[in-house]
């Protein structure tokens, strides 16, 4: 583990050199990703310091035994009985900060949210997801910029399209992911009788050009008029983008911004996404341990959380056991928190396991 360690110390340093570099400074781009880098480093390299200096305290404290001092052997003894204890549990720590972080998980998201089953029921529940999130979003400090809109007739939405940026938003939204269940009495029931109906939730991070490393001449650019509600400014403009990927086929378009411009910048999002998976499951699918995880799979046909209002339960059902429950109240109130956090635990864990079948 010190070897590890003492490798990324010596990266940090190197990176903070960087950072002095006028070559590097005068290229933002270069600039921006060494400096991230460098931020990235901190948290295990302040860790790094802290358990060596525990290990010179129980190297001190263990000398300390062999004195012929009775009181100084007790000193010893009473000091270890607690740094012992906390050097396990700052290895377990560590263990935690070396594994390897998704380079996604940085990045900014298009969230979208649509309407399942249910009819208008699931419309109105899209509406409520959306309220849920725009509340933890506040929380994050995070700036939300509306795409597109389609309103449910009786409240709500059949789908609503958002663009997320700031700290780690991949890496706390990947999780959401999937088809949401709620089981309630709807608005629209007469009788009180409780209803299933279900909204679904995509998170899509926000690649760059560089990221997929995609040639542009290997692009092909068409427009078209957008269909559906939007008036004769609709009809009338080609603010429709469509984005063909030469080499592997792959098309990606984009109706959902007002203009050409913003449909441009989700269309080529939705290409480098789709471009990403492909590259992503033919290296996987060359991994000889292949091993599906339970967690951020994305699987918009796979049921990940129920919000049941009788009971004013939220259930994960990728987590296990008394884990996996959560106030209702709490968390359409924004408070997604612990279920992200509960979540990141079994992620970490099948990292670990991951890496240690490695080893």
């Amino acid at each position: 583990m010190l070897d590890k360690l003492e490798a990324i110390r010596d990266r940090y340093i190197y990176l903070e050199e960087q950072l002095s570099d006028p070559n590097v400074t005068s290229d933002m781009q270069r600039f921006k990703k060494v400096s991230k880098e460098y931020k990235d480093l901190k948290e295990v390299v302040d860790a790094y310091y802290a358990y060596k200096e525990l290990l010179g305290n129980i190297a001190t404290s263990k000398e300390m035994l062999n004195e012929d001092d009775p009181e100084m052997q007790e000193m010893a003894r009473m000091e270890l009985d607690e740094l012992l204890p906390a050097q396990e549990e700052m290895e377990e720590q560590i263990k935690i900060l070396l594994i390897p972080k998704d380079p996604e998980d940085s990045k900014d998201v298009i969230l979208e949210i649509r309407s399942g089953t249910g009819g208008d029921e699931a419309s109105i529940f899209a509406g409520d997801l959306y309220k849920m999130y725009s509340r933890y979003f506040d929380i994050q400090g995070w700036k939300v910029e509306v795409l597109n809109v389609n309103e449910g007739t009786v409240g709500g939405y059949n789908k609503i399209v958002l663009e997320i940026s700031g700290e780690e938003v991949y890496g706390k939204l990947k999780f959401e992911s999937g088809a949401h269940r709620v089981q309630r009495v709807p608005k629209t029931e007469s009788q009180g009788r409780v209803h299933t109906s279900a909204a679904t939730v995509a998170v899509m991070p926000k690649f760059e050009m560089e990221d997929i490393d995609i040639n542009k001449a290997d692009l092909k650019v068409d427009t078209f008029r957008s269909s559906g509600a939007g008036g004769q400014h609709v009809n009338k403009t080609e603010s429709g983008v469509r984005f063909t990927h030469l080499p592997t086929g792959i098309v990606a378009e984009s109706t959902d911004g007002r203009s050409q411009i913003k449909n441009r910048e989700i269309a080529i999002q939705r290409l480098y996404a789709k471009i990403y998976e492909t590259r992503k499951n033919e290296h996987d699918s060359a991994v000889a341990a292949q091993r599906r995880s339970l967690v951020g799979t994305g699987d918009r046909s796979g049921k990940i959380r129920t919000y049941n209002y009788p009971q004013n339960r939220v259930t994960d059902h990728r987590l296990e056991g008394d884990v996996k429950n959560f106030n209702l109240q709490q968390v359409v109130n924004g408070e997604i928190e612990p279920i992200i956090e509960a979540l990141l635990i079994v992620e970490n864990a099948e990292k670990m396991k991951a890496g240690e079948a490695e080893a």
